[in-house]
């Protein structure tokens, strides 16, 4: 393979990535290329101001009345043809395997079945660090953070104050699990991030295999009072083993 071909099979990669074409796993080896690349990046960040500017030079526009009833009868009876992938997604397609293939191969061959909330999770992490903003809600008082989630969820996280352990609050966001949204903490160590989800315990997607580490993120997971919490964070283990014991025992003032 040309250094040519692989470069442009990258960027097919990423402007998939960006158009949420891909699934979690081939979303989460790209994100995680485009974090150690510039160049990627780069071509993320071009991607993402071109569609901004899309949408605010080119507003989408209503479509003409009837148009839909004249394409109804156009088609009649038939059933909905199956849809297509896009030529992106097919391009995409062909390129991970290519990439998979060459010698630049970035996914571990032979792995054992990935941990699906655990690479969800991770995936997420890494999209936020990507983000302008790595929280829906920036804010070092859990009192501003824990509101915030109220009518967006079923029920609040729990939220601890460890600014005096040299862990403090930076916001939260929310994630989803399969179909589910959920809340995700963060916190700071020196330049790092730390996402801690809080997931209902007795949820389906609460496994009993927990990796302790996906791609250089490790992962520490604890289950307490039916909740399910998942700390991911490229801090060092026994630093994120230390802020998971820390949050379990620090109590959470209302």
């Amino acid at each position: 393979m040309s250094e040519s071909t692989s470069d442009n099979n990258s960027v097919l990669l990423v402007h998939a990535y960006l158009d949420g074409e891909l699934d979690a796993a081939n979303a989460l080896g790209v994100a995680q290329r485009m974090s150690a690349e510039p160049a990627l990046a780069a071509e993320g960040e071009r991607v993402k101001a071109l569609k901004s500017l899309i949408h605010e030079r080119l507003p989408r526009e209503l479509a003409p009345p009837g148009l839909h009833a004249r394409i109804e009868a156009s088609v009649g009876g038939m059933r909905r043809a199956r849809v297509q992938p896009s030529w992106r997604a097919l391009a995409a397609s062909i390129a991970l395997t290519a990439v998979v293939a060459s010698s630049s191969t970035w996914f571990i061959a032979g792995s054992e079945p990935a941990n699906t909330v655990a690479d969800t999770l991770v995936s997420d992490h890494i999209r936020a660090l990507m983000a302008p903003e790595p929280t829906d809600v920036v804010s070092s008082d859990r009192h501003t953070v824990k509101p915030w989630f109220n009518g967006r969820i079923p029920e609040s996280p729990r939220v601890v104050d460890l600014a005096k352990d040299g862990f403090p609050l930076v916001g939260g966001r929310l994630d989803v699990i399969g179909q589910t949204p959920v809340p995700t903490l963060v916190y700071r160590r020196e330049k790092h991030l730390i996402s801690l989800t809080e997931i209902p315990a007795q949820s389906r997607f609460e496994l009993t295999r927990t990796p302790h580490s996906i791609t250089g993120y490790n992962v520490v997971h604890w289950t307490e009072k039916g909740v399910s919490y998942w700390a991911i964070s490229d801090v060092a283990a026994a630093t994120l083993e230390d802020f998971a014991r820390l949050f379990r025992t620090n109590p959470a003032e209302l």
